[in-house]
């Protein structure tokens, strides 16, 4: 692919169906809002586990092109810092200990790799999750997809820092095993002592089954991209969503059929179900904020402004 020199100050979005996200009309509504002057936003669509050579030339281009101030990561966060990791001037902690980045930016000429979603999903987390959710009912969290999503899920529930309120236990399914045994690696890196099941689902069914055999007030994940980047879900029809437990979809936009299947339990097994759109307003202001160099609250009233700007222009 051929790369044209930004003429403006542009932020780009490296994803897989850029154009249907929200963010392209959010974008520019938040620019004028924080007075982000002729910046735009331009998406750059790759295919699942795309050709490493195509990741290194996106990030040598943005590293190269002197108005194009970073990028945000979906979907390729894992694929893109294996490919190039080489072409960073700086990696941050996070991204160095999860192998991934979502943010790229610039300081002084030089290229920096983060990792932000240990602190987006940790936000959108502590925004949904009961007080002491975990240490009140023992219950258990299930994140299906071994992805980038899942590496900084897991490492926010686990932490010892967060005393009892932990999972008494984590199961991580995947389709494939390369990714679980990636995750189980940085798992065991960490030595965080929550008993943690890794799971080969390449059917529905086995996460249906690795579903039916948590506690009551489990948190299920959907981190598989199923219903935005491809579509369906992860489970079938006849899996059973554990009784008072919380169901999460990372997704906001595509065919959502994970949230309509906890939709229909929601009453008879008394589920609290979230979407991602919170989890899209921390993910994606985290990133704007380091890539422009300025700050946005995360909580308060000019958060809730930045929230109500992004759904007015969402249904634009």
């Amino acid at each position: 692919m051929t790369y044209q020199p930004a003429t403006q100050p542009t932020f780009y979005f490296i994803g897989v169906t850029t154009a249907k996200s929200s963010i392209m009309r959010v974008f520019p509504a938040w620019a004028r809002h924080l007075g982000l002057k002729d910046a735009v936003i331009r998406g750059m669509d790759f295919p699942l586990h795309a050709d490493p050579q195509a990741y290194r030339d996106a990030v040598s281009f943005i590293k190269d092109d002197p108005l194009s101030l970073g990028a945000l990561v979906t979907t390729h966060k894992l694929d893109l810092f294996k490919a190039a990791h080489d072409l960073f001037d700086e990696i941050d902690p996070h991204a160095r200990a999860m192998n991934e980045t979502s943010c790229l930016s610039k300081r002084d000429g030089r290229l920096i790799c983060h990792a932000k979603d240990p602190i987006s999903s940790g936000l959108a987390i502590d925004n949904f999750l009961p007080r002491d959710h975990f240490g009140h009912t023992g219950a258990e969290l299930m994140s299906m997809g071994a992805g980038g999503s899942t590496i900084a899920i897991t490492w926010h529930l686990m932490r010892p820092e967060r005393g009892p309120d932990r999972p008494s236990r984590v199961v991580v399914t995947n389709r494939s095993q390369p990714r679980l045994d990636e995750i189980r690696h940085f798992h065991e890196g960490l030595g965080f002592g929550v008993p943690v099941e890794y799971v080969l689902a390449d059917r529905p069914e086995l996460n249906d089954d690795a579903m039916a055999r948590l506690k009551p007030g489990s948190l299920v994940i959907n981190a598989t991209g199923l219903g935005k980047d491809a579509p369906g879900s992860p489970l079938t029809d006849a899996g059973i969503f554990p009784e008072r437990g919380i169901a999460w979809d990372l997704n906001y936009r595509g065919d959502l059929v994970f949230l309509d299947q906890a939709n229909r339990q929601k009453a008879e097994r008394h589920l609290q179900v979230e979407d991602g759109w919170t989890y899209f307003i921390h993910g994606w202001t985290q990133v704007i904020a380091e890539v422009f160099h300025i700050d946005i609250p995360t909580s308060g009233p000019e958060f809730d402004e930045i929230s109500r700007i992004a759904i007015e222009a969402a249904k634009s």
